[in-house]
């Protein structure tokens, strides 16, 4: 009898709070299209690469905030001055402006190719200097793929999402190699990153978003050793910390190496199936 007085509690609980959740998913939808808006303006007229991130930046704080879900960082120390592949948990498609907003104007974020065919989201993340790689077709993979580790070889710093893709339920998948062979062979160190509160805030379920505190933490750094096996122990390090941090359930374990994928040149099958997404 308890039990189903506090069903019956629950349920009347969340009607009464129904309202106030549909008023206030008719405010972020609204606040989230002005300062979209607002962002892809800035980013088509303003010159300068840095200057329009830098701006996208306070853009990105300025929603989350007008939205009620203020951000709260730590080990922001743990962020290189120099170069560095930051790799994250992916929960929610808050994930990418959470990491805009507390992120210098020196990071790219790697996205599938697919964002860059929606209209003006596609334009905007242009302007922005995302990378697109494309995941399906192989040879067109390989150049993406190739163009990132470029960028990286030229010193730029760059965010992934290991897992890909996120799921309804908490935890954290299997982590794709693409971001750690990048990063071995940039030579750069790799921050893992915790981010809590996306999932609550905008769910993957499709639930109406809510106003929730969000959470980043950013892990000890870790530097790429020497060796064959090195892109495969980074990502096998950074997943354990990572794993540790979040405190959500282990949804799967890397890929077992094959006897050559430490040695191969770097491939879309490796590189592109790393790819997060800040739209997806």
């Amino acid at each position: 009898m308890p039990q189903n007085r506090s069903n019956h509690s629950f349920s009347y609980r969340a009607l009464v709070l129904l309202p106030l959740r549909i008023a206030f998913s008719l405010y972020f939808a609204v606040i989230f299209l002005l300062f979209g808006c607002i962002a892809l303006l800035a980013a088509l007229i303003l010159p300068g690469l840095e200057r329009r991130r830098a701006v996208t930046r306070r853009l990105a704080r300025a929603l989350l905030t007008g939205a009620g879900m203020p951000l709260s960082v730590r080990g922001l120390q743990h962020v290189p001055r120099g170069q560095c592949v930051i790799v994250a948990n992916h929960a929610s498609y808050l994930d990418g402006p959470v990491f805009t907003a507390i992120l210098p104007a020196r990071f790219a974020f790697v996205i599938k190719r697919e964002a860059a065919n929606i209209p003006l989201v596609g334009t905007f993340l242009r302007r922005i200097g995302a990378h697109f790689v494309e995941r399906f077709d192989r040879r067109r993979g390989g150049m993406d793929a190739l163009r990132v580790l470029r960028s990286a070889a030229q010193g730029h710093s760059l965010v992934f999402f290991p897992e890909g893709t996120f799921t309804p339920t908490p935890g954290l998948l299997r982590f794709h190699s693409g971001a750690f062979t990048t990063a071995v062979r940039a030579g750069c160190p790799v921050v893992p990153a915790v981010v809590r509160g996306t999932r609550q805030a905008l769910s993957p379920q499709g639930a109406l978003p809510r106003p929730v505190r969000i959470d980043i933490e950013f892990l000890a750094p870790i530097d790429p050793p020497t060796g064959p096996r090195a892109a495969l122990m980074v990502r096998d390090q950074a997943r354990a910390a990572i794993l540790a941090a979040l405190g959500e359930p282990d949804l799967g374990q890397p890929d077992e190496p094959g006897p050559q994928s430490h040695v191969a040149p770097i491939a879309p099958a490796d590189l592109v199936q790393g790819v997060g997404d800040l739209t997806e």
